[in-house]
C-alpha cells in the first residue's frame, strides 16, 4: 500500500488501513502514566528512559509508548505485522530511535506497537510514514492532518497490546499537549489520553526559562477535563538551589491546581545517550579526540547519524561534523559520507555545498572516503528514482568513485545482521534498513563478507569503500 504527493500537490487518496487489530481488546495488565511536555525539547524522552530503568531495576515490567515520532533516527524491531517470509524468517519493523533506547532501558527489545506510526521527514515530498513499522508512502505535511484520524484505531490497539503484557507502561507525548490548532486529529496526546484513560503529568523545561508561564498557559489553553486529567508538573533539567525558584512552583499551584511532583537536575552524561533527531546536529559540538581527523559532511536528512557516536567516542578519533558553509577539511584523513533519508537529495545538497569538489580533491590527495547506506550509493555512477519515491522522478550522477549503480525501490529492507566477517575475522552486529538497489561490477570486491555473503564495495586502490 503506498500514497505519493500528487504533481498537483492536491490530497492524496485515503488510504485503507489494513493492520491486524485484536478484537476483543486485551485487559490491561498493569498502570499508565502519560508524560506530556509544555513545549518540544522539554526532556520527555530521556525522561521515561530514565524513569523505565528505575521501575525496571525494582522488578517491574515496564514498557515504553509514544504513539507518533518524527525523526529520521529509527531502529529496527523484532516483530511485524507482515506474514512470515518464504524461508519463515520473521520480517521486521521500525520504530523511532528513542523508543528503541526506552525499550533497552527497560529490558526489553524494541517492537513495532511501541512507536506505531513513525514520520520520516523527506525532502520536497514531506514525510515518509511509517505505520506500525512499515514504510507505507509519502504524505505531505498540509494534508497528513486529513490521515491521522485514520491512524488512531491502530495506535490505540498497539497501546492495548503494549499495555497488556507489562506492570507498567510510560506513555510519551509529543511536542506540546497544549497545541489546541491540533485537537481535530491529535492522535498522541489528549486525544490518546482520553481514548487510553491515561493519566498525565506535564512536564515542563527550567533551563530555557519561562516555565512557569509555560505551566500556567497549558493550564489556560486545556478544557476543564484535560485539566481534571494532569495529575500534576515536574520542572526538567534545573540547576543551582532550589529554595530560590520554590516561590514560583508555588504560584503555578495557586494558580492551577496541580502540585509540583518532582524536580529532575540538569544531567550532563545526556550528551552520552543517543540524539533523537536532527536538532542535536545544530547544537555546538564538543572538542574531538586527537589522532584520525574523520570528517562528516551534514548532509539534508540525515539518518541515523547516532551510528556515529562510537567513534567520536574514541579517544584517538576527532570526528567533525561539516555543517553547510564549511569546507571540508583539507587535514582530513578520511571523509564519511551518513545514510540519508532521501539519497537524491542528500547529493544535491552535497553538491550545492562545494562538497562533492572537497571529496574527489580529498581522494587525489590520497584520502579516505567511506559511505554508509545512502552515503554508499552516493559513491556510484548514478542514482535514479524512475518512479518519483524521493521527489520528481529522474536520475542524478553519484560521485563516481564506486563501479555501482542505484535505483530506488519501494521496497525497504529491514534486517538485523550479526555475522562474522570473513575478510577481517570481525564480529559485525547491526542492521540494515534502506531502499533502493544497488548493481554493478563494483560489488565484486566486496567490503565485508557476512557469514559468506558479500556485502559492499571497495574500489580498485583501496581507498573508497561503502556498504
Amino acid at each position: 500500500m503506498t500514497f505519493d504527493l500528487p504533481p498537483d500537490d492536491a490530497p492524496p487518496p485515503m488510504p485503507v488501513i489494513d493492520v491486524p487489530m485484536l478484537d476483543p481488546a486485551p485487559p490491561r495488565r498493569g498502570r499508565s502514566l502519560m508524560i506530556q511536555g509544555t513545549s518540544s525539547d522539554v526532556g520527555k524522552s530521556l525522561l521515561v528512559a530514565g524513569l523505565a530503568r528505575a521501575y525496571a531495576r525494582r522488578g517491574l515490567k515496564v514498557a515504553p509508548f509514544k504513539a507518533q515520532n518524527m525523526s529520521n533516527n529509527a531502529a529496527v524491531t523484532v516483530d511485524s505485522d507482515l506474514p512470515p517470509g518464504p524461508g519463515g524468517d520473521t520480517p521486521r519493523g521500525e520504530i523511532g530511535r528513542a523508543q528503541a533506547l526506552q525499550a533497552r532501558a527497560a529490558g526489553l527489545r524494541p517492537s513495532i506497537h511501541m512507536n506505531p506510526v513513525l514520520l520520516k521527514p523527506q525532502a520536497m515530498v514531506g514525510s515518509q510514514v511509517v505505520l506500525r513499522g512499515r514504510a507505507l508512502g509519502n504524505w505531505p505535511a498540509r494534508h497528513y492532518h486529513n490521515l491521522k484520524p485514520l491512524l488512531l484505531p491502530a495506535v490505540i490497539d498497539s497501546y492495548r497490546r503494549v499495555a497488556a503484557e507489562a506492570d507498567l507502561v510510560l506513555v510519551e507525548g509529543a511536542g506540546a499537549g497544549t497545541e489546541t490548532w491540533l485537537r481535530h486529529c491529535d492522535i498522541t496526546n489528549m486525544r490518546l489520553a482520553e481514548e487510553a484513560d491515561l493519566p498525565v503529568v506535564l512536564l515542563t523545561d527550567n533551563d530555557r526559562g519561562g516555565a512557569m508561564a509555560a505551566v500556567v498557559g497549558s493550564w489556560l489553553l486545556h478544557t476543564e477535563d484535560e485539566r481534571a486529567r494532569i495529575k500534576g508538573f515536574l520542572v526538567n533539567k534545573f540547576r543551582g538551589y532550589f529554595f530560590l525558584y520554590e516561590p514560583a512552583c508555588r504560584t503555578i499551584t495557586e494558580t492551577t491546581g496541580w502540585p509540583l511532583l518532582g524536580v529532575a537536575r540538569w544531567f550532563d552524561l545526556a550528551a552520552h545517550l543517543p540524539a533523537e533527531d536532527a536538532l542535536a546536529l545544530e547544537r555546538p559540538q564538543a572538542p574531538g579526540g586527537a589522532g584520525l581527523v574523520i570528517a562528516v559532511p551534514q548532509i539534508a536528512r540525515a539518518a541515523n547519524f547516532d551510528d556515529l557516536d562510537p567513534l567520536s567516542s574514541e579517544s584517538g578519533v576527532d570526528l567533525r561534523w561539516i555543517r553547510p558553509g564549511q569546507p571540508i577539511p583539507a587535514e582530513a584523513d578520511v571523509v564519511l559520507l551518513t545514510g540519508s533519508q532521501t539519497t537524491i537529495p542528500a547529493l544535491d545538497s552535497l553538491r550545492a555545498q562545494g562538497w562533492d569538489v572537497d571529496v574527489l580533491a580529498h581522494v587525489r590527495r590520497g584520502g579516505r572516503v567511506v559511505g554508509i547506506c545512502a552515503g554508499f550509493q552516493m559513491l556510484g555512477r548514478v542514482v535514479r528514482d524512475p518512479d518519483g519515491i524521493e521527489g520528481p522522478p529522474g536520475e542524478t550522477p553519484g560521485l563516481g568513485l564506486l563501479d555501482i549503480e542505484t535505483t530506488m525501490t519501494r521496497d525497504k529492507r529491514l534486517v538485523e545482521i550479526d555475522a562474522d566477517d570473513a575478510l577481517s575475522g570481525a564480529r559485525v552486529t547491526g542492521y540494515e534498513m534502506h531502499m533502493g538497489r544497488t548493481e554493478g561490477a563494483g560489488l565484486d570486491r566486496p567490503w565485508l563478507r557476512l557469514n559468506g555473503v558479500a556485502e559492499g564495495a571497495v574500489s580498485a586502490d583501496g581507498r573508497v569503500m561503502g556498504a
